[in-house]
């Protein structure tokens, strides 16, 4: 199975390599759509036709980011669904592959989808066993997380990576922290599209899952 991800969109809808599974891990509306309401209008229109437009044969599955407030006031409802599977707080299955998903981030200023860090520790306690594929928004402590004042990302979401034991975990929300790392067996991707200047600057990162594991088959700036 080919799988790709990609993270922190923002609006920008990039170009999507041939995959399987295709990963959004949130932040997908462009920042003039904070606004539920506008939320909701460029999702319906932009995003429906940018995932109408992928090969028939590419699963989505995404969870929303701390500037999709759209999701976090439920707007994002359609009497047309749109073409994928949106999670929060919850699983679905893909070619056997047994994916659960979250939005939430330590808090973050005044943005969507915050928790402290007590809080999170109870939202990834329902991270099932058995997972294979984490997709998240906020990444866990000390990968992919860099910031002028040291790492952001959540102690408890590293410590449950730790013990679940996904095979592919998934986030972006840290711009900078673009890359593939390893958290024991699991391989985590911070797969953020834009760079910090909010201008597009890495490649949706691809991955192969065969029987012999889970290999990276792209990653790098645009």
């Amino acid at each position: 199975m080919r799988i790709c991800c990609t993270a922190d969109l923002h609006g920008h809808l990039p170009v999507i390599p041939d995959c399987d599974l295709l990963l959004l891990a949130g932040d997908l509306v462009p920042l003039r759509a904070h606004r539920p309401e506008r939320g909701r209008r460029w999702l319906d229109a932009s995003f429906r036709a940018w995932l109408e437009g992928l090969p028939a044969k590419t699963t989505v599955v995404g969870v929303a980011g701390n500037h999709d407030f759209v999701f976090q006031e439920g707007a994002a409802t359609f009497d047309v669904p749109l073409r994928w599977t949106y999670l929060q707080d919850s699983g679905t299955t893909c070619g056997g592959l047994a994916i659960w998903g979250s939005p939430w981030q330590p808090t973050f200023f005044d943005w969507a989808f915050n928790l402290d860090e007590e809080d999170l520790a109870a939202k990834w306690d329902l991270i099932p066993g058995g997972t294979d594929v984490l997709l998240l928004h906020g990444p866990p402590f000390g990968h992919g997380d860099p910031t002028p004042r040291g790492p952001v990302g959540s102690p408890s979401l590293l410590r449950r990576i730790e013990s679940v034991r996904p095979r592919l975990a998934v986030a972006g929300h840290i711009h900078s922290g673009y890359g593939v790392y390893r958290i024991g067996p699991t391989t985590f991707a911070n797969a953020s599209y834009l760079g910090e200047d909010y201008r597009p600057a890495n490649r949706p990162i691809v991955l192969e899952l065969t029987d012999e594991g889970l290999a990276v088959v792209d990653v790098g700036s645009l």
